[in-house]
């Protein structure tokens, strides 16, 4: 059964660092296909994508307000995908979700339909 868990929210400062950790059961990092996304929704908007990687290829994708300050890899070993947040900013602050779905990180991969699991999510707030 396709699962993943969220980790490594907290509170930083603007301008500060955070990682965070989605971790997967269910796949099969080394011939499975399959995108896994972080989208993130913060208070009164709508949940928004934030950034995906693709298995087994590796391909990456970036929405515009995270381009240059964000980053996403994995470690096959661990079943576990990690987005690096960098110059964190306020308007960054919301609820961090992975979801994991059987497409590509090619076009526009922030459907909410293409993923059929999802985290709890992990709160991220950025106040000084």
């Amino acid at each position: 059964q396709l699962q993943v868990v969220e980790s490594g929210g907290g509170l930083v400062q603007p301008g500060g660092s955070l990682t965070l950790s989605c971790t997967t059961s269910g796949i099969t990092w080394d011939w499975d296909y399959y995108a896994i996304t972080w989208f993130r929704q913060a208070p009164g908007k709508e949940r928004e994508g934030v950034s995906c990687i693709s298995v087994p290829s590796g391909n990456t994708d970036f929405a515009d307000p995270v381009k240059v300050r964000f980053a996403i890899s994995r470690d096959n070993a661990k079943n576990t995908v990690y987005l690096q947040m960098n110059n964190l900013k306020p308007w960054d602050t919301g609820v961090y979700y992975c979801a994991a779905g059987r497409t590509w990180c090619t076009g526009n991969p922030y459907y909410e339909d293409l993923y059929s699991a999802w985290g709890q999510g992990t709160q991220v707030t950025v106040s000084s």
